[in-house]
């Protein structure tokens, strides 16, 4: 048997924040047999299937999780310099264009259990373009397609032609373009329609060798000086710029860092019709909140939507950085950031959650959605966090 089952795993050191209870079954595939495996086992026990990632955008329940938790470990990044890697049992979704070797791109593979920040910085030691400002973000490869993970005017939508994964109800693996994976903000189809069906195995992106650095995100533009519309400055220093900002905010990973427990970002920035949005903007020009001259941070989105920002929201709903509530509390340094200060418990970090959550509705008539997975919870116990509805 090649794979090795133990069980009651306390998950809470596997995760960033540093809470929650013990796996009823945990388990770590190194390539996608013992993926299949992992099913087969799971099924056999009438016990779910839960894949944990880094754990750095994960809150696990005080009582743990009844489950078999299934870390994918596979592991390698390759170069692809041509499509002769069909196996057997894999059947392919979605048209994807050849190898490495075609101009202007080259065609990178990371195994899902790769670090996604050692993806990074080889992408740009390498001089491929396409990833830098997601620099210094936690967490393993497999788990970027499923929130389209993106930060400072980037998201890993705009570079994964290919996913490969194992479909639970065959186990043969499958190939996925990137195209079929329906991005949104921090949205995809293994969020929605796949949810639970695949099990992502490696991610192909494609990178431009020698290509510019993506410097569109206003707040990297000053910490780069770089002037809309200039010569964007090499990809190494934009990746320093990006880990020092995300530093500056307790969003890398450093256990030094009194802030350091956390799962990054807790809520979203809420996108908005744009009847909707209107009517929050008055609303919040109504409150009296907004200093002489401030404007009120918004941002086009998908589909003519306005994206406004979480953190605003919050600290003029007034709740500031270092407020505690229990163990639990917003970091110092970042409003987004709900963190585990010694002690805490997944029910004082929900409680916060939804204090900040009752406040910006109460205020401002926008309803906040949690970004990280809360596993381990019962039916209907955490549904005001992940079904946000705006107004």
């Amino acid at each position: 048997m090649s794979l090795d089952v133990r069980e009651s795993v306390p998950l809470a050191p596997l995760t960033t924040l540093g809470v929650g209870g013990p796996a009823r079954y945990f388990a770590e595939a190194a390539d996608e047999a013992a993926v299949v495996e992992a099913f087969r086992f799971a099924e056999a026990r009438g016990v779910p299937l839960f894949v944990m990632g880094g754990g750095s955008n994960l809150l696990v329940a005080d009582r743990g999780v009844d489950a078999l938790v299934l870390r994918v470990r596979v592991r390698g990044i390759e170069l692809l310099r041509g499509r002769g890697e069909d196996g057997v049992g894999e059947t392919r979704g979605g048209g994807v264009d050849g190898g490495g070797g075609e101009a202007g791109r080259a065609l990178v593979r990371a195994g899902a259990g790769e670090a996604w920040d050692d993806l990074v910085a080889r992408s740009v030691a390498e001089g491929w373009a396409g990833v830098e400002c997601l620099s210094g973000i936690p967490g393993d490869v497999g788990a970027t397609p499923i929130q389209n993970v993106g930060a400072y005017g980037q998201e890993v939508a705009e570079t994964i032609v290919e996913v490969r994964a194992i479909d639970r109800a065959t186990g043969a693996a499958v190939v996925l373009s990137g195209a079929d994976c329906g991005f949104g903000y921090r949205d995809s189809r293994f969020k929605r329609a796949w949810r639970g069906r695949y099990v992502i195995t490696a991610v192909t992106f494609a990178l431009r060798p020698g290509g510019a650095a993506t410097v569109r995100y206003p707040e990297l533009q000053r910490a780069l000086a770089a002037p809309a519309g200039g010569a964007a400055p090499p990809l190494g220093e934009v990746r320093s710029a990006v880990i020092a900002l995300r530093r500056a905010k307790s969003m890398v990973l450093d256990p030094a860092d009194e802030n350091g427990r956390s799962a990054g970002s807790f809520f979203m920035n809420p996108t908005l019709a744009p009847g909707a949005a209107a009517a929050v903007i008055a609303r919040i020009e109504a409150a009296g909140v907004l200093a002489p001259g401030e404007a009120i941070p918004r941002y086009p989105a998908d589909g003519g939507r306005v994206k406004l920002s979480a953190a605003w929201l919050i600290e003029r709903a007034g709740f500031a950085k270092g407020t505690r509530h229990g163990a639990a509390g917003i970091s110092t340094r970042h409003t987004l950031a709900l963190v585990n200060r010694g002690g805490a418990t997944a029910e004082e970090l929900l409680g916060l959650a939804r204090r900040v959550r009752r406040g910006v509705l109460d205020r401002f008539g926008v309803a906040l959605s949690a970004e990280p997975d809360l596993v381990g919870f019962a039916p209907g116990e955490i549904d005001d966090l992940v079904s946000a509805a705006h107004l």
